[in-house]
């Protein structure tokens, strides 16, 4: 089985940055693509970004691009997500995930492809 944790979260102003990792643990880290998902208040949950077995391909809703990245570190069994330009409809819970060992689908942004999720971190982004 698969743990996740998120950290990292936290209050930021409108134009500042923070990242979130995510440690995983339980197996089959390098073999997993990897994800973070968002939820506001009152919204359902929503893809952020996904990051391919090892590193070589991520992939980004419209609206982060340009201002987030996603990126891991096999050797530690991390994940990051780097945000900078922070606006405030940024603010939501924030969730890692983790898909089947070997995934080789396209439709990253679709949380069903993902087994494991952690416990999510608040990001709060005031104007």
């Amino acid at each position: 089985q698969v743990q996740l944790v998120e950290s990292g979260g936290g209050l930021v102003q409108a134009g500042g940055s923070l990242r979130l990792s995510c440690a995983a643990s339980g197996g089959a880290f390098s073999t997993r693509c990897m994800g973070w998902f968002r939820q506001a208040p009152g919204k359902e949950r929503e893809f952020v970004a996904a990051i391919t077995w090892r590193g070589g391909a991520t992939y980004y809703a419209d609206s982060v691009k340009g201002r987030f990245t996603i990126f891991r570190d096999n050797t530690k069994n991390l994940v990051y997500l780097q945000m900078n330009s922070l606006k405030p409809e940024d603010t939501a819970v924030y969730y890692c995930a983790a898909s089947r060992s070997y995934y080789s689908g396209t439709t990253y942004n679709n949380p069903n492809e993902y087994e494991y999720w952690g416990q999510g971190t608040q990001v709060t982004v005031s104007s």
